[in-house]
């Protein structure tokens, strides 16, 4: 192949795709990426040493820009099964991307799969093989890589084994723990990826990986309690549907149950590497064990580096900005919502700097001076401290009951609480251009509970503070909108 030539990464936002990027870059590759929304890649460290083209998988008139020249192309993107209309929507993308890669002369597609065989496999790992043969059927070699679980930090399944290992002391196990899977470290994975595109010209092939252990989800969690230091006990049980399992897992981790279904039922048969063309094609990847895999994950966690995460793709080419997510990140409770605002990107950064103070919180400001008459009760700091000036902001900033903790131009304002509470929180605003001209308003809260009292806290107030929550961020596009009219933009 000729290495001049662009590298195509699509699901540049997600959690594989947004770590081959930089992967790839860092071995001398000239890398191309295709987002839906190139707003959503703002702050990459990376970002400045790749191209940029905005589109849509599913929408064959924009990809033929992020194609042209390619010599090949990585195909990292899919639903989960929890999502209506799943598999037809996925063999659909899978079909039109072929179609404009055949035509644009891409030489080779490298697929990421599901791990699995056999007539138990689920409808999600089916989906995801049938996806590679959708992939196939245009003309264009695939190079298809099964998966089973990925360990790494942020992963969706080192997050399910944290969250449950970490919360359980005691804990029920259905028969799927006691299957046999092999994971995968997530930078063999990206290895493979980046062999798999060095491979020789020629017919398109599967590839199984796995990593260098083959235990069970049972062994997944004691492994993770034993390098934590903690005691867990698991009690089997005879029966428990992938439907009660997921629902288990959606009130004890971050993961909702629309995703932990999946990953559920892709345990009812073994998952695990049934021949040996990994180790023959790409003889220098030695996989590491899940234990290595596993301090990796832990020793990234603990020092912040984590790259991506499961929660990055906020949407998918499915559909639209979804108006309120409320999940657990990283031992933080996260809401976060999001609005279309069809305004120049600084006039929405106006319209958030410009909350508090004189001009208060657009939306019912009486509950807010509320909760800082009782903080100031409470020995706080209550809400008499107004703001400096008030349009600016900058770091270190009073800002009523919260002190401004970053400002960057034109994209971000984030503020840390100073009232009382049990935990630590943080609200924070982003706005980031998106296709069509308009603007993606982001507003998310973070808390991070402190104990017990910390989750009562966050879990009693919510339905006060989600309908508080709702109508900022309506308000505040409201605002920006008006801002813009008044301006004539």
């Amino acid at each position: 192949m000729d290495a001049r030539r662009p590298i195509l990464v699509t699901g540049a936002t997600g959690y594989v795709g947004g770590r081959l990027a930089p992967r790839l870059v860092e071995l001398g590759e000239r890398v191309r990426v295709l987002a839906r929304e190139p707003g959503r890649l703002a702050g990459r460290p990376w970002l400045g040493k790749v191209e940029v083209v905005a589109g849509d998988v599913l929408r064959p008139e924009t990809l033929g820009a992020a194609l042209r020249d390619a010599r090949a192309a990585c195909y990292l993107v899919h639903s989960m099964a929890g999502s209506r209309g799943f598999h037809e929507r996925d063999l659909r993308a899978a079909a039109t991307f072929a179609a404009a890669a055949r035509e644009a002369g891409v030489e080779r597609i490298v697929y990421l799969g599901g791990l699995g065989a056999g007539p138990e496999l689920s409808p999600h790992l089916r989906s995801r093989q049938e996806t590679g043969d959708a992939l196939r059927a245009a003309g264009v070699p695939v190079v298809e890589l099964r998966a089973g679980i990925v360990v790494g930090s942020g992963s969706v399944s080192f997050e399910m084994i944290r969250y449950l290992t970490e919360r359980l002391p005691v804990m029920i196990c259905p028969r799927w723990v006691y299957r046999r899977i092999q994971p995968i470290a997530i930078r063999d994975v990206l290895a493979y990826l980046a062999a798999a595109l060095a491979l020789p010209a020629g017919e398109g092939l599967t590839v199984e990986i796995g990593g260098a252990d083959v235990l069970t989800y049972r062994d997944l969690m004691l492994g993770y309690a034993r390098l934590r230091g903690l005691k867990r006990l698991l009690v089997p049980v005879p029966a428990l549907t992938p439907g009660l399992s997921a629902r288990w897992v959606h009130l004890v981790t971050p993961v909702p149950a629309r995703l932990a279904r999946p990953l559920v039922e892709g345990l009812r048969a073994d998952v695990v590497v049934r021949d040996d063309s990994a180790r023959r094609l790409f003889p220098e990847i030695r996989p590491m064990g899940y234990e290595p895999a596993l301090r990796l994950a832990l020793e990234k966690l603990d020092r912040g580096e984590t790259e991506t995460s499961w929660t990055d793709p906020l949407v998918s080419s499915q559909g639209d900005v979804p108006p309120v997510q409320l999940t657990t990140e990283r031992g933080l409770v996260v809401e976060r919502r999001q609005l279309k605002v069809a305004a120049p990107r600084e006039t929405v950064f106006r319209a958030f700097t410009g909350l508090g103070g004189a001009r208060g919180w657009l939306y019912a400001d009486w509950a807010w001076k509320l909760r800082g008459a009782a903080d100031r009760l409470l020995g706080g700091v209550g809400f008499r401290r107004g703001r400096r000036h008030p349009d600016e902001l900058r770091p270190g900033d009073a800002l009523d009951f919260w002190r401004v903790e970053a400002v960057e131009p034109d994209r971000l304002l984030r503020l840390r609480a100073e009232m009382k509470v049990p935990g630590r929180a943080w609200l924070q605003f982003e706005a980031n251009p998106i296709a069509g001209g308009e603007v993606l308003l982001t507003q998310t809260a973070f808390f991070a509970p402190r104990g017990l009292g910390g989750l009562l806290y966050w879990y009693l107030l919510y339905p006060i503070h989600g309908l508080i929550f709702s109508n900022l961020v309506r308000r505040v596009a409201e605002r920006a909108r008006a801002l813009a009219a008044a301006e004539g933009r």
